[in-house]
C-alpha cells in the first residue's frame, strides 16, 4: 500500500524530461525498505534516550518534544556535548529512573536532504509548500528525489514538489568525464576569464540539458561566434534608431507597409516561442529560436531590405518613421527576452535606451517581461507572405546565378521578372511589386503571363513556371543605388 502511493504521488509530479517517471517508478517499485539509521560517528544523530533500568527507549511524545525544544535553543552540538541526564534532567517517564543513555546511530545521510522540504520550505514565510521545482542532476532519481517523495508522501500524502528536471554533466568535447589526470578540465572561471560571462551563460541555455553535454575550445568559439551576431544585431538597432523618439515618431501600426507588418508578426511569434520555451524549461530552443530571429529573419532579410529606407529617406520622411517603428519595437522585445541569459549585454542595451529616454526602469532586470505587440494579421497576410517567402528564395538563387555568369553585379543591378501562369498568383504579385522589389533588395519586380522562357524553372511556388533576371534599364542613382529610367531626368 505505500508502494503504492508513492508510485501515485510520483505520476502527479511534471517531470522533465518525461523519462525522468519512468527512472523513478521503476526504483520504487522494486527498492528494499529503507533502513533510517547508520553506525557511524559523524552526521545527525538520533535523537533518542535509553532507560538503562527499562532497557527501552523513550518514545513517549512529551519527552521527543522536550528534546526537541532542547536541542532547538542549544543546537545540535549539544546533543554530543551533554550527558544523557543534562539533556532530560527528569529522567525516565516510567521508572523515574535517571540512569539514560543516547542513542549512538545516526540518520542515513539521505533523509537529511530528503526532509529539507519540511525543515525548510514549511519553516521560513518567503518560502511555500510544496516546491514549483526540484532541479538535481540525473543521479538523483535513486537520492534526493526519491527520499524527498518518500518522506513527504509518509508526512502529508502529497509530493513536496509540482515538477523535477534532471540533467545531465559536462564532458569535454570527446565526451569523456572531466579529469586532472587527462588536462580535460575546463573552468567556468578561466571561460568567464576570457571569453566573458554572458558567453559561458550563453553556452549553458543553448545545450540540451536532457543529456550530458559537452564544452571545449572549439564549441566555445561557435558559441562566440553566434554571440557576436546576436550582439551585432542589437548594435545595428540601436545604431539606426539614433534620431528616434517613439512618443514623437512612433507610426501608426495599423498603417504600416506590408514588409514592416511582416517584421512585427514575426517577432510576436518569437516573443510566443520564447515564452513557451521558456515556461517549459527547453532554454536550448529558446537560444535557438533568438539565434535564428537575429540571423534569417532580421540580419539577412528585414535589415537588409531596409537599408534603403533607412539611409536614404528623408530622416523623418514616413518610410523612415515607419521602418523605425519597427525597429523600436523589435529592440524593446528582443533585449528583454535575451535578459535572462545575456545578463551583462542586455544591461549595457538597456543604459543606451535609458540614456536615449526610451525607458525608465533603472536596470533590465528590473523590467517586465514583454506583452504581445500590437500587430493584427489576417490568415490571408500569413499565407501571402508564405508565398512571398518562397519566391524571395527562389529569386535570390536566379539572381546569384546571374552574378556569377556576370550578368548582374549587386542585386540592385537587376530587373527580376516573374513568369506566371496561375491568375491568383499574378495579381498578388502585381498588386505588390513593390514590395517584392524591396524584400528581394532588387530595382524593379515585373509580371508577366507565361509565354516566354525564363533564366530559373522554379518548383517550390504553385503557378510560378520562370523567373527572369537582366540588368534594370537606366541609371544608377548615387543615393540609393537603384537602376531606374528617371535618373537624370532633372
Amino acid at each position: 500500500e505505500r508502494r503504492a502511493r508513492l508510485l501515485e504521488g510520483a505520476r502527479r509530479v511534471t517531470w522533465i524530461p518525461s523519462v525522468g517517471l519512468n527512472r523513478l517508478s521503476g526504483m520504487l517499485a522494486n527498492r528494499p525498505d529503507w533502513c533510517l539509521s547508520r553506525q557511524r560517528y559523524w552526521g545527525t544523530p538520533i535523537t533518542v534516550l535509553h532507560c538503562v533500568a527499562c532497557d527501552k527507549p523513550l518514545l513517549d511524545a512529551r519527552v521527543l518534544e522536550a528534546i526537541e525544544r532542547r536541542l532547538a535553543q542549544e543546537g545540535i552540538d549539544r546533543w554530543f556535548t551533554a550527558t544523557a541526564e543534562e539533556i532530560l534532567p527528569e529522567g525516565c517517564p516510567t521508572c523515574h529512573g535517571k540512569p539514560l543513555r543516547k542513542e549512538t546511530d545516526i540518520l542515513d545521510v539521505w533523509f537529511d536532504s530528503g526532509v529539507s522540504h519540511e525543515a525548510v520550505l514549511k519553516s521560513r514565510a518567503e518560502l511555500r509548500w510544496p516546491a514549483d521545482l526540484y532541479l538535481e542532476g540525473s543521479d538523483q532519481h535513486r537520492g534526493w528525489f526519491q527520499v524527498s517523495l518518500m518522506t513527504s508522501v509518509a508526512l502529508s500524502g502529497h509530493p513536496p514538489y509540482r515538477q523535477v528536471l534532471t540533467h545531465g554533466f559536462v564532458m569535454d568535447g570527446q565526451g569523456r568525464k572531466m579529469s586532472k589526470s587527462l588536462g580535460n578540465v575546463v573552468a567556468p572561471q578561466d571561460v568567464m576569464q576570457r571569453y566573458g560571462a554572458d558567453i559561458l551563460r550563453l553556452w549553458v541555455a543553448s545545450c540540451d540539458y536532457g543529456e550530458d553535454v559537452r564544452i571545449s575550445e572549439e564549441i566555445l568559439a561557435q558559441v562566440a561566434e553566434s554571440y557576436r551576431k546576436i550582439r551585432n544585431t542589437l548594435r545595428y538597432l540601436l545604431a539606426n534608431l539614433y534620431d528616434f523618439t517613439p512618443t514623437r515618431d512612433q507610426v501608426e501600426r495599423g498603417t504600416l507597409p506590408e514588409l514592416d507588418r511582416w517584421a512585427l508578426h514575426r517577432t510576436q511569434a518569437l516573443l510566443e516561442t520564447v515564452t513557451r520555451g521558456n515556461e517549459a524549461f527547453q532554454f536550448h530552443e529558446v537560444s535557438r529560436a533568438i539565434y535564428q530571429f537575429c540571423v534569417l529573419d532580421l540580419s539577412a532579410f528585414y535589415l537588409d531590405a531596409l537599408k534603403d529606407r533607412l539611409y536614404t529617406e528623408s530622416p523623418a520622411g514616413v518610410k523612415r518613421r515607419c521602418a523605425q517603428t519597427v525597429l523600436y519595437a523589435i529592440l524593446h522585445a528582443l533585449v528583454r527576452v535575451l535578459a535572462p541569459v545575456l545578463v551583462v549585454t542586455t544591461e549595457e542595451v538597456w543604459e543606451a535606451m535609458r540614456h536615449a529616454g526610451w525607458v525608465s526602469e533603472p536596470s533590465i532586470h528590473l523590467s517586465t517581461w514583454p506583452s504581445a505587440l500590437e500587430v493584427t494579421v489576417d490568415a490571408s497576410h500569413a499565407q501571402r507572405w508564405t508565398t512571398f517567402l518562397s519566391l524571395r528564395e527562389t529569386v535570390m538563387k536566379a539572381l546569384e546565378e546571374q552574378r556569377i555568369r556576370g550578368a548582374i553585379g549587386s542585386p540592385l543591378e537587376a530587373r527580376v521578372t516573374l513568369l506566371v501562369n496561375e491568375g491568383s498568383l499574378q495579381r498578388l504579385c502585381q498588386t505588390h511589386r513593390d514590395t517584392l522589389a524591396e524584400a528581394f533588395v532588387v530595382s524593379e519586380v515585373e509580371v508577366q503571363s507565361s509565354g516566354a522562357k525564363g533564366d530559373v524553372s522554379p518548383q517550390s511556388v504553385p503557378g510560378l513556371v520562370g523567373i527572369s533576371v537582366e540588368r534594370a534599364p537606366g541609371g544608377k542613382c548615387q543615393r540609393c543605388w537603384r537602376h531606374l529610367p528617371s535618373v537624370g531626368a532633372d
